[in-house]
């Protein structure tokens, strides 16, 4: 399944459906972040009217959210 294109604010909004908190903004990169059983995912979330495929690719990793999954909580 592809990554699909979106903006910070759209990308937000469904990882704040997750359970995510944003935690603070510095400049253009927004912090996120998540607790968890035995650990607190951290990822940052560029400020850009569009993320690149690639990039968003890579958050979801660090968030360990699929591809699937984000879609739906788009």
């Amino acid at each position: 399944m592809k990554v699909p294109s979106v903006n910070y604010q759209q990308a937000i909004n469904a990882l704040h459906r997750d359970g995510w908190v944003v935690v603070r903004q510095k400049g253009s990169h927004i912090r996120l972040q998540k607790h968890t059983n035995n650990e607190t995912l951290k990822i940052i979330i560029p400020a850009h009217r569009s993320i690149k495929r690639s990039t968003l690719s890579h958050i979801l990793k660090q968030a360990q959210i699929s591809v699937k999954k984000f879609i739906d909580l788009l």
